[in-house]
């Protein structure tokens, strides 16, 4: 690549004065590095950090989270989403306790076959961790290139990501391989923006950027539609029998697997006869808020309803809200219900 030095360069300058002070930034500490890069995944900085600090007392180390119980870092892990995440490290940390004696390996083809660690976050480790020259290369660093180069291929391809990924680790400066990844990262989280709010004036490389030549940033990255997300409707149950909530356990495949969740069925069934299905004989059934939640790929539309059992169901966990609330983790997409479901159940 054109001024591939130059651009090396004044990018690490840029980085080493002006970047965000963030805890995972203040260690060379693997495990520290491997946990927020995944935390990260999806999610934004700010909402990371508490999580973080908190998952750190609970595991603050590889054999720590390898054999801390899967209910426990559910609840670490409790509105961060994606949980498969979590359950990945889990298997990971196992690997590495059994295969490489607690500590992450230093070589990014064994960090591959680690659960859960892509292309991506290994470069991420291997060249923050370990200074060895591989990219990382997520959204962020694939617009910034994009810009800087006018490059037209579609972002949403992997020979797209493929290709950054060779170049850049080809562009990797010895003993600053850290330095640079992070500086990819930051330019692209804070001055080259998505959505229409790249701040030009800021940019320590923006003499090198083709697309601000061309007065053409908004133009890219080039990346093909999303494809529209299926959308589902439910019927939401927060089931009361005595001051105790039900709560059932969803299927071990697909979305939100094996995580804990409000009773729920298709709309398409009539309350009475899921209710009945459940071997709940009778309730007095309030209407609640409707609800809505989107997944990457999916749209959940909830109609969502308040009903007081006149007997507990063996199909659901039936807990006070306390014991819920310090000991289960309850996905995002319930939590309104669940805070409307407590207040009229406090009534």
């Amino acid at each position: 690549m054109k001024d591939s030095k130059d651009i090396v360069k004044e990018l690490i300058q840029w980085y080493k004065e002006n970047a965000r002070d963030l805890p995972w930034r203040r260690t060379k500490n693997p495990y520290h590095i491997w946990l927020s890069e995944i935390m990260l995944q999806q999610t934004r900085v700010e909402a990371v950090k508490p999580y973080f600090q908190r998952f750190l007392q609970t595991c603050p180390t590889i054999e720590a989270l390898a054999n801390t119980e899967e209910d426990t870092l559910l609840k670490l892990w409790e509105g961060l989403g994606y949980y498969s995440r979590v359950r990945n490290l889990q298997k990971a940390a196992k690997t590495v306790v059994d295969e490489y004696g607690g500590a992450l390996p230093q070589d990014y083809h064994a960090l591959r076959k680690l659960k859960g660690i892509g292309p991506y976050t290994a470069g991420a480790i291997a060249s923050i961790a370990f200074s060895l020259p591989y990219a990382a290369v997520d959204g962020n660093v694939l617009r910034v290139m994009s810009r800087l180069t006018a490059d037209e291929r579609d972002i949403t391809l992997a020979s797209t990501k493929g290709a950054w990924e060779e170049e850049l680790s080809s562009m990797m400066p010895t003993g600053d391989e850290g330095n640079f990844t992070q500086g990819l990262m930051e330019l692209g989280a804070t001055v080259c923006l998505p959505n229409g709010n790249p701040k030009c004036e800021i940019c320590p490389v923006r003499r090198y950027c083709q697309a601000y030549r061309k007065n053409a940033v908004l133009q890219f990255p080039v990346k093909s539609p999303k494809k529209e997300r299926t959308k589902e409707y439910l019927s939401v149950f927060f089931l009361v029998h005595r001051k105790k909530i039900a709560l059932q356990k969803r299927d071990g495949k697909g979305l939100l697997s094996g995580l804990w969740q409000l009773p729920n069925c298709n709309q398409e069934k009539a309350l009475p006869v899921a209710l009945s299905e459940w071997g709940i004989l009778s309730g007095n059934i309030k209407d609640m808020k409707a609800q809505k939640h989107i997944f990457t790929h999916i749209e959940w539309h909830m109609s969502c309803y308040f009903v007081e059992v006149e007997n507990e169901s063996k199909d659901f966990l039936w807990l006070s809200k306390e014991t819920v609330e310090n000991e289960y983790a309850l996905p995002s997409a319930f939590k309104k219900i669940w805070q409307e479901g407590c207040s009229l159940l406090e009534d």
